[in-house]
């Protein structure tokens, strides 16, 4: 049975809420929410937001000069209306938006005589101001987040297991291919499986750290050319004990986290994959892509995902070190003391 990913190799998210009854903690955040909206439901509220608030303020307009008596002395040039050529519903609503997007074409205009029209400008032109700076904001968010940057990051379509510098390691590949770099890169890597406690609490898709390179600082990267990430599979790895038949009947998910800052925005980005068991290839390595040229290096991506295989152990880390261990004291036993030679 083909396991379901947690992430997906695009590094979109298999997980879905449901039975979320407290909805209107979205509401107390309303700017996240807006800018997490699709972008047809963020241009469908950035529409309605301007809309509602020139019909609200255009009725409003309507009703002062309605009550004030206006509409009903527009041909007696002594009467003083509230707003000069405001003749109907349709120039009230046309005198809101001028006065929201301080237009002002100059055909109407409000009078000294109308105290509750220059409470209703100012209350309207803050409003409106407000209105501007929060959709406006929400919008200049949405379209600087970073997330296209995570299309032009790769990974490799597979994972190698195989000998380094006669240790096993588990690696995989990631490149940047665009010319401006991500500042900052940092690497990280999770291994999700299920498992049971000793007390017999089962634990599904449980989260474990795997090592690559934290302590001695590997993990921050210098991502000018594709670079091969490794993990080396010793007694604190949860990979100690598999050995290649063992690894191909586990089930897990090995889940990589690349970050780092947009070198031209400066925002933080962030691009995830996923390998599942049998995406991890035993006794293979990657084939090299830098070729030195006249006054450059250049990096040929055609062979970004290939591989090929080399000679690897099929036991698990363990045993190998156990085996290297044999053979370290095989070997000091064997040579003789300079002390007993005469």
């Amino acid at each position: 049975r083909k396991r379901q990913r947690y992430v997906e190799k695009d590094g979109k998210c298999n997980v879905q809420h449901g039975n979320v009854r407290e909805t209107y903690r979205y509401l107390t955040d309303i700017f996240t929410t807006l800018v997490d909206l699709k972008w047809r439901f963020s241009l469908l509220v950035f529409i309605l937001a301007y809309a509602v608030t020139w019909l609200f303020f255009g009725l409003i307009w309507w009703f002062i000069a309605y009550c004030r008596g206006d509409l009903e002395h527009l041909e007696d040039h002594a009467w003083t209306p509230c707003v000069n050529n405001l003749n109907g519903f349709v120039s009230a609503f046309l005198f809101s938006i001028e006065t929201e997007t301080t237009i002002g074409y100059g055909h109407r205009v409000i009078t000294d005589k109308c105290p509750e029209g220059i409470v209703l400008l100012l209350l309207q032109a803050i409003l409106g101001s407000m209105v501007n700076a929060f959709m406006v904001g929400c919008m200049f968010v949405k379209i600087s987040q970073p997330n296209k940057r995570a299309e032009t990051l790769v990974f490799s379509s597979h994972a190698v297991v195989s000998l380094r510098d006669d240790r096993l390691c588990l690696m995989f590949r990631v490149g940047d291919l665009r010319d401006s770099h991500i500042v900052e890169a940092s690497i990280r890597a999770k291994l999700i499986k299920s498992k049971q406690t000793q007390e017999g609490e089962f634990i599904p898709l449980d989260q474990t750290d795997l090592s690559v390179g934290f302590e001695t600082g590997d993990d921050r990267l210098f991502l000018v050319s594709p670079l091969v990430i490794s993990h080396e599979i010793d007694e604190r790895s949860p990979f100690w004990d598999v050995s290649r038949h063992q690894l191909e009947k586990d089930d897990f998910e090995i889940v990589v986290i690349l970050e780092g800052m947009v070198e031209a925005t400066g925002m933080t980005c962030q691009a995830r994959s996923s390998y599942l068991a049998d995406e991890v290839l035993w006794g293979h390595r990657f084939a090299p892509l830098l070729s030195l040229e006249e006054g450059f290096y250049e990096v040929d991506y055609g062979g970004f995902h290939h591989t090929m295989p080399v000679p690897t152990p099929a036991c698990s880390a363990r045993q190998l070190a156990a085996a290297a261990a044999r053979r370290d004291a095989h070997l000091y036993w064997s040579i003789p003391s300079r002390l007993d030679q005469p």
